[in-house]
């Protein structure tokens, strides 16, 4: 896939400079002549011997050669690199990124770039969600640099949370969409809506009526339509999660509101992915007030909300439609009736009875059901789920 394309990976002195040597070997197995380099710091991670030997190139580390003098041009490895990735890039590096700070061969490298940009945060979760380090995040992305998102998980710190450098296979899936978009997906330019998820009814000024739903999966499978070349427009209920890279986001809180915004982003749309939990019923009346507590029972009259994926369905029209259904009980039944009731390609079948999927977890098992039969996955990742589901949504194109 990477045939013949130049990549420059930068290595800056992370613990997870270790998954470099990986990344480094996908690249290569993929075609890609690879040049490295390494800042003074990342030496103390991993050796250069290491990345020469997987490289099949020397590595850079120095302005120049000590031994004959010999110059390390950052303009000639900038006008030859196709991609210059940093995977690790640390908060600092990250930060002189931002100001054009010039202190070693890998910055100025990337003050020279003229190609396609890309960085691997890594680092704790302390730093990673600083206010400082997620501006900076966005500046680099506002020129044109491509984040990829780090994973949660234990961190060096031996902490839980967000700041693991994404797994090697997945930036390299990253890098070949952003390289090869014609060759590497169908979903190229396509345009896709995705909900995520949960709607908020309200009662009165203070209460409402929701679910659990954090819209992890939905994120997942918006960053991963869009890390294929996909156009997505995420219609989002409320949520804690930061918004994809690539991805258009529109907030929504109501079911009218998500409503209105998905038909309206239908209209224009190859494709969609309705994962949001949305509420069937809202209050039929909202007050304007707090509503008090008495001494008797209360009780709110609830109607009917809007059906959005079957109003999708019934405007079809050869696009392709995915559905997600969370059940119970009668799990299979209850999927295959979306599945005719709402004209989906497919649905994602998944249980609360299965431990580790549904809510608020970061795992997923789930079964795919279309009229040709079943396709069942074990407890993965919600990431490895999205790769799953977009992957079958891509054959649907190649039909």
């Amino acid at each position: 896939m990477l045939n013949g394309k130049h990549i420059i990976l930068g290595i800056t002195g992370s613990i997870a400079a270790y998954k470099a040597a990986m990344l480094c070997r996908l690249l290569v197995k993929e075609g890609a002549e690879v040049k490295v380099v390494m800042t003074p710091l990342a030496k103390q991670f991993i050796t250069p011997l290491t990345m020469a030997t997987l490289s099949k190139n020397p590595i850079l580390v120095e302005f120049f050669n000590p031994e004959n003098g010999e110059w390390n041009s950052h303009v000639s490895l900038g006008e030859w690199a196709d991609m210059l990735l940093i995977a690790p890039a640390t908060a600092n590096t990250i930060a002189k990124m931002t100001t054009g700070i010039a202190d070693n061969l890998l910055l100025t490298t990337y003050l020279s770039a003229r190609s396609k940009v890309a960085v691997a945060p890594a680092m704790d979760l302390d730093m990673y969600a600083h206010v400082t380090t997620q501006q900076n995040l966005r500046t680099l992305a506002q020129r044109g640099v491509a984040i990829i998102e780090p994973g949660a998980g234990e961190l060096a710190s031996g902490l839980m949370g967000k700041g693991r450098m994404a797994e090697p296979e997945e930036i390299v899936e990253q890098v070949k969409a952003m390289l090869c978009p014609h060759n590497y997906s169908p979903l190229h330019g396509k345009r896709f809506v995705v909900t995520a998820g949960a709607t908020i009814e309200k009662i009165d000024p203070v209460r409402y009526i929701t679910n659990h739903s954090t819209g992890k999966m939905g994120y997942a499978i918006a960053e991963q339509l869009a890390a294929r070349g996909a156009e997505v427009r995420l219609i989002s209920g409320r949520t804690t999660l930061d918004t994809p890279h690539g991805v258009e986001r529109i907030d929504v809180l109501s079911a009218e509101e998500m409503y209105t915004a998905t038909t309206k982003e239908w209209a224009e749309a190859d494709g969609a992915v309705m994962c949001a939990a949305v509420a069937d019923y809202t209050p039929k009346h909202v007050a304007d007030h707090k509503l008090k507590k008495g001494d008797g029972e209360m009780f709110i009259e609830l109607k009917r909300t809007k059906d959005i994926a079957h109003e999708l369905g019934a405007k079809k029209q050869g696009r392709v439609l995915v559905g997600f259904a969370l059940e119970t009980d009668n799990e299979e039944a209850n999927a295959e009736g979306k599945l005719q009731r709402k004209n989906f390609d497919f649905v994602v079948l998944n249980s609360l009875r299965d431990a580790g999927a549904g809510f608020r977890g970061d795992t997923n098992k789930i079964t795919l059901i279309d009229k040709a039969g079943r396709e069942e996955h074990p407890l993965m990742s919600k990431r490895d789920v999205a790769n799953i589901i977009v992957d079958k949504i891509e054959t649907l194109f190649n039909r």
